[in-house]
């Protein structure tokens, strides 16, 4: 249990700042200050460390594609979420085998892909999002 906690606390803390762009924009003032880009995509846990809750920033073309692909690169699901508002969706992980995958996440023409590691952590399968 307490390395459950532990682990839920190290995604939160890995995955807190992954999704935030930056605009590249030419130092107009000469003040050095370059504003951030509002964050596309965010990853949050679900309760209970069943898997993953993804934010979506609205989307210009009405709809965001979530993919989510094993270690041999085989598509394993494929969503598509209308975000023609901000929307949050859910992904249960603990069905997955133990091993690597990938989510990949497509929206306001970016792309994001993040690496998807699930493990049996006692009697329950645990997850974290590497770097």
């Amino acid at each position: 249990m307490k390395t459950s906690i532990k682990l839920s606390a190290l995604f939160v803390l890995l995955t807190a700042g992954v999704f935030a762009t930056t605009v590249a924009k030419a130092d107009e003032g000469g003040t050095g200050v370059r504003p951030k880009a509002k964050e596309v995509v965010t990853f949050k846990s679900l309760d209970h460390d069943r898997g993953v809750k993804v934010d979506f920033v609205k989307s210009e073309s009405g709809k965001s594609i979530v993919k989510v692909y094993n270690k041999n690169n085989e598509l394993l699901l494929k969503d598509v979420v209308p975000s023609k508002t901000d929307v949050s969706k859910g992904y249960v992980l603990n069905g997955l085998e133990d091993g690597e995958y990938t989510m990949e996440i497509t929206t306001n023409n970016q792309v994001v892909k993040k690496s998807i590691h699930v493990y049996q952590d006692g009697d329950q399968k645990s997850f974290y999002i590497a770097q």
